[in-house]
């Protein structure tokens, strides 16, 4: 139908098909930069787990809604806990390799949840990581 309606008014579907391309490369170099967390993100507790990217630029999560550009979010985040999963969240998040979730305090008091495959552990905490005190050098 909308096809239909696009040729009547004269749009050139070549036109739409290249903007639908530029759409799709767009959204796949957006994946393959460094740094990138393929990740669930949910602004509220009762709210619904959206699919995308997540990128730390300092203590800011910046996070892209998949497959379109149309969600994109800036959080800024004091601190980063990680959680134990329901079992509720173990059954929807099945099809993850050992699903990881945090708990994103932001600065201006909301909370997020972010969850992510294990392998992605150490991205999702960004720059909260807890760390890891360093052996002393032997002389």
């Amino acid at each position: 139908m909308i096809w239909a309606l696009l040729v009547l008014i004269g749009v050139p579907l070549w036109l739409v098909a290249l903007g639908i391309l530029a759409l799709l490369l767009r959204n796949r170099g957006l994946r393959k930069r460094a740094g990138d967390i393929p990740m669930r993100l949910r602004a509220d507790a009762q709210g619904r787990w959206h699919r995308g990217h997540g990128l730390w630029a300092h203590d800011v999560l910046a996070f892209r809604g998949s497959p379109a550009a149309w969600q994109e979010s800036l959080l800024w985040v004091t601190d980063v806990a990680p959680r134990e999963l329901t079992s509720e969240e173990a059954h929807k998040f099945r099809r993850l390799d050992h699903p990881v979730v945090a708990t994103l305090t932001g600065a201006d008091g909301p909370t997020a949840e972010a969850i992510t495959a294990r392998q992605h552990r150490k991205q999702l905490l960004g720059p909260f990581q807890p760390s890891t005190p360093q052996a002393e050098p032997t002389a």
